[in-house]
């Protein structure tokens, strides 16, 4: 699994005259030009360099290169194969039916605390406090988790993917404010990359776009709003399955004599120890074990209910009204904004419907919740509501008093296997979050293991696995009470779904672009209720509401010292690259002996020579004849196709030898092939850029002397002065189409151009390449890989030294090693170190 995002292009004047846009200039040979030189320089120093050999580099108009290749390459571009969530009605209800076992099973319990906890704050004195309490439970149901989530912010999801990072990821599409600059022109051609943006309120979402790109303390503010989300899932994930067991288990106090705390948190923790040892085996079987269980769990909620409202009182249905929750709050004041608390507790685990997105498919999770969830957990909280109007002082246990005689057993064993598969949700969604979050740069490289060969989003990170369940038994055996969990309990909740809110607000104004009005009620309605549930929920900070804000601080921290020490050490790679001239005045042996062999060199960096290959050149004898200077990339989409992975370029003159291979994944992509694949692979690759590029410069040749022998004839009419430049524009723009269409692009080159300006032989310098590039094969490959240590400068700041040379150092030698996340061969690996001074 490959975690850790390589480096990316940062020169945009290079990344220009390297683009992929018809009209946009680049190298007629494709070798890299040195990003610090000035564009315009190039023509005047064209003739005074001699270093180059026989291929002069001029800067021309010319026709799109083809960079991406593969095995399938130039075949079947634009193909969306990969989106295996486009599903027909049979496997969306396969899919609707394991959302409950591991998207609602925090949701679903909630009966089992909401009303102990409300009326702990709230007493019964009237029916007017009951039918408040219910009704203000109803309208948060309806509001937040049916409103905003299943018909607003699943809409939002990037690819099918959900979460703060997918929407982090969809902004940083849009607005370049990741704050590692590695964003390439020829990212935004993956066809899964392209935003097809409408044209009103185009002005504004520029407007935006250009204040996002400008200011760093607003891209540094939007990270921190993701981390801090990201966070606070992961706090949750430790909350929910404690908080879920204990509740269910604490329900035995009652029923059997002599059962106390210590009985209830030794038989929650056993449990908890059980649900996290079977993470392992993946969440579609975790998912078709437990979703039979939560179906049965939610017939059971609504069938109780319904047995309630008919047996105990019909008319709690009058807190369909609204107006009772004015007066709930006009009768309790203070108490019911207290009582928000633990209203508030009857919505967790709604964010694992948005983060959970990447394990199933919008359509599934919409019908679950419309149709099993939703009406269920209103039936059973009615059914409660009219119990307790008969039997108001029945609060403490009010799940367990309101469930007919005689069906105590049976309804206890399934409240506890729902508890343990309501941790389900929470667990999921962090792994999910996380490993975004390690794609994107902002975690370190952790071992993820991919459980599902169908759904790639089905993952399991185990060392984030057993940290939860410890830190799970800790809470447990610390509280040791359900009332002081619940107090944390919230905080998490609401604060991540405020983060969801101001981002998908963002997208809307930014990538929707929809009406500002429309885009302003969305933060004004659901922002307002979540800003008043946070407002009564920060009250129990000393209750126990520190804990979440403990977790969320502590992950917080982590994460964005690893984006800033990794963009710091990018940066430094960027200042550190050898220069072009350097290489140019070596020569093609590089100052060394080229002896048969391909390496390929592992760095960062998308353009220019990589500091660390200096090393190489002074630390060994000699070096291979065919050098590789290979890039893994995350771009900040879902999965890039396999048809679009890699990009090619020369680097240096042709004799040199010296190429340049971008591996571009998204962060749900997963590096499936071992290091015989990918060798083949890129040997493969190589040919097929080889040719095309020989077939590009003979055909630039042949396009100039047709351009020579017709200029007299342009030169009498002034409408067609542009006409050397027309049929490279028209063939580029056809390429264009055909790589949308799937359709061969070689066969568009044959066809749509004159005869006489096609190349007719192959050029004897492609065979002398291939065959050098086939003898060097034959030679093996080696791995080259730099060993980095980062430190901070003497003159940094005191913060600085402490966050990049001790817990930034700390957490690059505990993550994951380069050797085992590269994929690469043991025994033919050569490693050099090298410090970065940042």
């Amino acid at each position: 699994m490959e975690d850790e995002g390589g480096g990316g292009g940062i020169e945009e004047t290079s990344s220009r005259l390297m683009g992929s846009s018809g009209g946009e200039s680049r190298w007629v040979d494709g070798s890299e030009m040195d990003s610090d030189s000035p564009p315009w320089s190039l023509f005047g120093d064209d003739e005074g360099r001699e270093g180059y050999g026989s291929i002069r580099r001029r800067l021309v108009k010319k026709p799109k290169r083809a960079d991406s290749f593969d095995v399938e390459a130039m075949e079947i571009a634009g193909s969306h194969a990969h989106d295996s969530k486009d599903l027909s009605v049979w496997p969306t209800l396969a899919l609707a039916f394991q959302t409950l076992g591991v998207v609602y099973g925090d949701m679903g319990t909630s009966p089992l605390y909401v009303f102990s906890d409300v009326f702990s704050k709230v007493p019964i004195e009237s029916e007017v406090d009951v039918l408040g309490a219910l009704s203000l439970v109803m309208y948060t149901i309806a509001l937040l988790p049916f409103a905003k989530y299943v018909f607003i912010v699943l809409k939002a999801n990037d690819n099918g993917e959900g979460g703060t990072f997918a929407l982090y990821s969809l902004i940083c599409r849009y607005a370049k404010v990741n704050m590692l600059p590695n964003r390439q022109v020829a990212d935004e051609q993956i066809s899964s990359f392209r935003l097809k943006l409408p044209t009103p309120e185009l002005e504004r979402a520029l407007n935006i776009k250009d204040s996002l790109e400008r200011r760093s303390s607003l891209r540094t503010l939007l990270l921190l709003l993701v981390l801090m989300g990201t966070s606070m899932i992961i706090g949750d994930g430790i909350l929910t399955p404690a908080m879920s067991v204990m509740s269910a288990v604490s329900g035995l106090q009652g029923e059997i004599r002599g059962f106390g705390t210590n009985a209830v948190v030794l038989v929650s923790v056993i449990i908890l120890v059980g649900l996290f040892s079977i993470q392992q085996f993946g969440t579609s079987k975790v998912g078709f074990t437990f979703a039979p269980a939560l179906a049965l769990w939610f017939f059971c909620l609504g069938s109780i209910g319904i047995y309630n409202i008919y047996k105990y009182d019909i008319t709690v249905l009058r807190a369909f009204n609204p107006a009772y929750v004015y007066l709930f709050f006009k009768k309790n004041s203070i108490q019911a904004w207290s009582a928000l608390g633990g209203c508030v507790l009857c919505i967790t685990g709604a964010e694992a419907m948005f983060a959970d997105l990447g394990h199933f498919s919008v359509r599934a999770i919409q019908i679950a919740f419309t149709c099993v969830v939703f009406p269920c957990l209103l039936l059973a909280y009615m059914g409660q509501a009219a119990y307790l109007m008969k039997h108001p002082h029945s609060t403490g246990r009010i799940f367990y008093d309101c469930v007919p005689d005689g069906l105590f057993w049976p309804v206890f064993v399934i409240a506890t296997l729902a508890a343990m598969i309501a941790s389900q949700a929470m667990i999921s969604a962090t792994f999910s979050c996380i490993k975004q979050s390690m794609a994107l740069g902002c975690f370190p490289r952790l071992k993820i293991i991919h459980t599902s060969r169908k759904l790639m989003g089905q993952i399991y990170i185990p060392v984030i696995n057993w940290f939860l369940m410890i830190m799970c038994v800790v809470v447990v055996a610390s509280f040791r009470s359900t009332t002081d969990i619940a107090n944390a309990y919230g905080i998490a909740e609401v604060g991540v779904m405020i983060v969801s809110t101001t981002l998908v607000t963002l997208v809307m104004l930014l990538i929707w672009q929809i009406n500002l009005f429309l885009a302003l009620c969305f933060p004004l309605v659901f922002g307002t209720v979540e800003l008043i549930y946070l407002s009564a929920v920060l009250t129990k900070i000393k209750d126990g509401g520190w804990l979440p804000l403990v977790f969320a601080s502590c992950f917080l921290c982590v994460m964005y010292i690893w984006n800033y020490g990794s963009v710091l050490k990018y940066q430094s790679e960027v200042r550190e690259k050898i220069s072009m001239d350097l290489m140019l005045d070596l020569g093609s042996s590089l100052g060394t002996v080229r002896v048969p062999g391909i390496g390929l060199l592992y760095n960062e960096l998308v353009q220019g020579v990589p500091s660390i290959f200096g090393q190489f050149l002074l630390s060994l004898p000699a070096i291979h004849s065919t050098v590789v200077f290979v890039c893994i990339k995350y771009v900040p989409i879902p999965v890039v196709p396999q048809e679009e992975r890699f990009l090619f370029r020369r680097v240096c003159p042709r004799d040199y030898h010296m190429f340049r291979c971008v591996a571009r994944y998204g962060y749900t992509d997963i590096r499936k092939e071992d290091h015989h694949s990918f060798e083949q692979l890129l040997v493969e690759s190589l040919e097929k850029f080889l040719r095309r590029e020989s077939q590009d410069l003979a055909l630039e040749s042949n396009l100039n002397e047709l351009d020579f022998d017709s200029v007299s004839v342009r030169s009498r009419d002034s409408d067609t002065a542009g006409d050397d430049l027309r049929i490279p524009l028209m063939w580029d723009q056809r390429l264009g189409e055909a790589g949308e269409a799937g359709t061969s692009l070689s066969g568009e080159t044959t066809s749509g151009l004159p005869s006489s300006v096609m190349p007719s032989d192959e050029d004897p310098s492609l065979e002398y390449e291939l065959s050098a590039l086939k003898e060097a094969m034959n030679s093996g490959f080696t791995y080259l890989l730099g060993h980095g240590d980062v430190r901070a400068k003497k003159n940094s700041w005191f913060i600085k030294k402490l966050a990049i040379n001790y817990f930034y150092a700390f957490l690059r030698r505990n993550c994951r090693a380069g050797t085992a996340n590269l994929r690469v061969p043991h025994m033919n690996i050569m490693q050099v170190g090298m410090t970065y001074m940042v």
